[in-house]
């Protein structure tokens, strides 16, 4: 037997739900490369950029996943043997050291495993102890999806300011921009990037960079500029070049119309749903965990990200779990991957979610796990409807 004949729910840790707006926006004919409208959504792309890392630096579009603008943040501001810092607090940083590795950089990982955000003061040790400054960048992410870990972006700044060191900041915001806040020029942030598959609420395909002026400055003796990659190039004045070529069109039609309808919401109130969406969660899962079977992987609460949870399993299969809340009810939620591959599920509350996806999906999961016989602390999703409706309370 089956309920799922309706609309389902995608609810993972990206790429997320597309607006029916996004869709509808992408769904045009192609336009003149040269001149024209496509110009102007350009113009209005770039310039939904600044608003959301909250930047007076230059954003970059690629047609790319944030694979791509890693490789654009490192290759437009270091050289071959440079040292870099890399801050682990679950799968994406060191995954991006590793693209680092690849390019001929000289890579370090601030161990922290995956449990835990990055220790403020490990970092302000580590750099102390680097008198002669050869760390020429620091890589960190504000959440890393594998782990459900967010990290404090404001305290690892103030732990760097407080040697002095001269290092780029560089921070990774393709699972938190939009979700939660970010402040790339009050925070000291030299290079941030994001992509559009999760909190901007577009299909994969297009990665965002943005440099402030300290990056620029390292841009003009960095050796490891690549044609594709290369802010010199994106910055002529013929308009293809700002894409290297022919423009994603499709996809910036999709972005321009995601900005609108984020602008049209308010940042700081799509940051306020996403936390509280995040907490409705967090609840569930307290209550599910009383009996043992399963606990958050981020131990400390205050690492907990607003746009996913993750939830491990202890020592039961998850498969048929998601198999069931997916195949019965309709709604798909993320398995875990990376060193907890097969040991949990995450689920992605981040974008186009609204507090009836959200309770949905909590009430499909605890259908699930009394279906299934899964030992769990019952009324999860109760536990999650009556924070909300304290939360919302008029």
């Amino acid at each position: 037997m089956t309920l799922r004949h309706g609309k389902d729910f995608l609810m993972i840790p990206g790429p997320t739900t597309v607006p029916d707006e996004v869709l509808r926006a992408m769904h045009r004919p192609a336009v003149d490369i040269y001149e024209g409208p496509l110009l102007e959504t350009t113009d209005v792309c770039l310039a939904g950029l600044k608003r959301l890392f909250r930047t007076e630096g230059q954003p970059y579009i690629y047609a790319a996943n944030g694979h791509g603008a890693w490789d654009a943040a490192l290759s437009n501001t270091l050289s071959r043997g440079d040292k870099i810092l890399v801050l682990e607090s679950g799968l994406f940083a060191t995954a991006w050291g590793a693209a680092g590795a690849v390019m001929g950089l000289d890579v370090e990982v601030l161990e922290r495993g995956w449990r835990h955000g990055v220790d403020p003061a490990a970092l302000e040790a580590r750099l102390a102890a680097d008198k002669e400054h050869r760390i020429k960048a620091i890589l960190a992410v504000q959440v890393d999806t594998a782990s459900g870990v967010w990290n404090d972006i404001r305290a690892l700044r103030s732990a760097i300011d407080a040697t002095g060191h001269s290092a780029l900041f560089m921070v990774d915001t393709i699972a938190s921009l939009g979700c939660m806040p970010f402040d790339m020029d009050s925070w000291g942030v030299d290079v941030a990037l994001t992509g559009s598959q999760k909190g901007l609420m577009c299909p994969p395909g297009l990665s965002f960079v943005a440099a402030g002026p300290r990056a620029v400055k390292a841009h003009s003796t960095a050796d490891l500029r690549t044609n594709y990659m290369d802010w010199t190039f994106r910055n002529g004045s013929v308009h293809y070049q700002k894409y290297c070529g022919t423009p994603p069109e499709h996809l910036l039609f999709g972005f321009r119309a995601a900005l609108e309808l984020l602008f049209d919401e308010g940042l700081e109130p799509a940051w306020h749903r996403h936390a509280l969406l995040a907490e409705a969660t967090r609840r569930a899962v307290q209550r599910w965990s009383e009996e043992g079977a399963m606990e958050f992987n981020v131990t400390d609460p205050h690492a907990r990200s607003n746009s996913v949870t993750v939830v491990r399993s202890n020592g039961w299969d998850v498969d048929p779990l998601r198999s069931f809340v997916k195949d019965v009810c309709g709604v798909t939620i993320g398995g875990t991957i990376g060193e907890l591959a097969g040991e949990g599920f995450r689920i992605g509350h981040m974008g186009h979610v609204n507090a009836v996806m959200l309770m949905g999906t909590l009430s499909a999961i605890e259908m699930g796990l009394s279906n299934l016989g899964i030992p769990h602390g019952r009324g999860g999703a109760q536990a999650a409807l009556e924070y909300l409706a304290q939360a919302v309370k008029i």
